[in-house]
This record gives C-alpha cells, structure tokens and sequence, in this order.
C-alpha cells in the first residue's frame, strides 16, 4: 500500500485543491418567452432557439404525459 513519505504542507493541499471548486449554472433569459434557461440549449418553457421554433409547444406536453403513464 503507498503511504506518503512526508506530510503534505497547507499550500501544496490548497493548491491541488484550487480546481475543485463548483461553477454556478450559465443560465440566460429566453428572448421568446422570458424564462430562465441554459445557455446553448432549447427552452423548456417555449421550445424555442436561437429565435426559432425547434420544438412545439404541443410535443412538448406529449413527451411529458408519456412520462407520467410509466
């Protein structure tokens, strides 16, 4: 089994660590409807992206009702 020769200082522990931190989500408003949602992803609320419709509203809610009958 490896065990460390010598104790491992604060700055060394503090430095490997530095990276481990948690990054906030990148969330905008949609310029359609005006619901948050996540940067480079199609809205939830409308279906919209980039100013054009990808998704109807309409399958939208089927997709959902197929859900909930499993």
């Amino acid at each position: 089994m490896a065990v460390p020769k010598r104790k491992t200082s604060p700055s060394k522990r503090n430095m490997r660590r530095s990276h481990d931190s948690l990054v906030g989500a990148n969330t905008m408003e949609c310029p359609n409807c005006g619901e948050l949602k996540l940067s480079h992803r199609i809205c939830n609320a409308c279906g919209y992206y980039n100013k054009r419709e990808v998704i109807n509203k309409i399958e939208l809610n089927s997709e959902k009702d197929l859900d909930s009958e499993d």
